[in-house]
């Protein structure tokens, strides 16, 4: 009977602690939680209901069901602002994964004097602004003013119209975007190179193999999982670059470095048309859901095999 009581008794003390520890974790959860409903859920439902509607910013708001959506489908500008977010996201994704992978690759030993400086030095962009990120190009890439064209024309070289040509201006901003995201996803592998166990490269250089081979064989294949989310994440941001285009080249010459958020942004703030930017946004929002749905299914399989 005193064995029952004391394990009775036992029971509800475990269960009384347990109870105080789902309420910690619950109070350290709740700031993110109202954090994320206030401002991501919210606003999602307000841009679901703006975009059934043609609010124009200020008093007019009339429900018009899925005409903004199918206006958009038909608008070419629209098509021709996805086709080159997608050139920049094919673009700056698998350069931004390369020097990435690269730098960690290079800085994850510890044997080289000043690793620590080297790591701050390729880090430290992601502690500016992207506003500052742009400021920094646009001086660096600057036709009248710019770095680069000073270095040619000193060297007696052409200079190069980076606000003019078209061209010229997509490549800035793919090296803007890739400078400015390398140092965190070079962190990521950095940490996951240090879980690969040693005596597997250790076995495959007494079996034989290169550098190359054990790279191919051994690196990448660990670091698959940590790849797909650098990936994942690179597509996301890419889809959502906004400040830094911006200030670097204002989506010019024209429109040829107009991205889906600044086409968001000119059509709801500039030209006034709330409900077609809030369809536009929700198209976009669908677009990265199922790009994350299909990246994360590959990366699970990936995984099993």
């Amino acid at each position: 009977m005193g064995k029952s009581i004391g394990v009775g008794s036992g029971l509800s003390t475990s269960k009384k602690k347990w109870d105080q520890r789902q309420l910690w974790a619950i109070g350290f959860c709740l700031p993110n939680a109202v954090f994320f409903l206030v401002f991501f859920v919210v606003p999602a439902i307000v841009g679901i209901w703006y975009s059934l509607t043609n609010y124009n910013g200020l008093k007019r708001m009339d429900f018009v069901g899925l005409d903004n959506y199918i206006r958009l489908f038909q608008d070419p500008e629209f098509y021709r602002v996805l086709w080159q977010t997608v050139k920049y996201t094919v673009c700056s994704v698998p350069l931004g994964y390369v020097v990435s992978l690269g730098f960690g690759i290079l800085l994850s030993s510890e044997s080289i004097k000043g690793i620590s400086i080297l790591r701050i030095c390729i880090y430290w962009p992601i502690l500016l602004s992207t506003i500052m990120v742009g400021l920094t190009w646009r001086w660096i890439f600057g036709e009248n003013f710019g770095l680069i064209n000073y270095l040619l024309t000193a060297a007696g070289l052409p200079t190069i119209g980076w606000a003019s040509d078209p061209t010229a201006a997509f490549i800035t901003t793919v090296i803007a975007g890739t400078w400015s995201g390398c140092g965190t996803h070079m962190m990521i592998f950095i940490g996951g190179l240090k879980q690969i166990p040693e005596d597997l490269k250790e076995a495959a250089k007494l079996d034989g193999a290169n550098k190359w081979q054990i790279f191919r064989n051994i690196t990448l294949p660990c670091l698959k999982p940590l790849s797909f989310m650098v990936i994942i994440l690179s597509v996301i941001n890419s889809f959502k670059v906004f400040a830094m285009v911006q200030t670097l080249t204002n989506g010019g010459p024209g429109t040829a470095t107009t991205y889906m958020i600044q086409y968001i942004y000119r059509t709801g703030f500039q030209k006034a048309q709330v409900g077609y930017a809030s369809a536009a946004s929700m198209v976009l929002f669908v677009i990265l859901m199922v790009l994350s749905i299909v990246q994360t299914k590959v990366s699970s399989r990936s995984q099993e095999d």
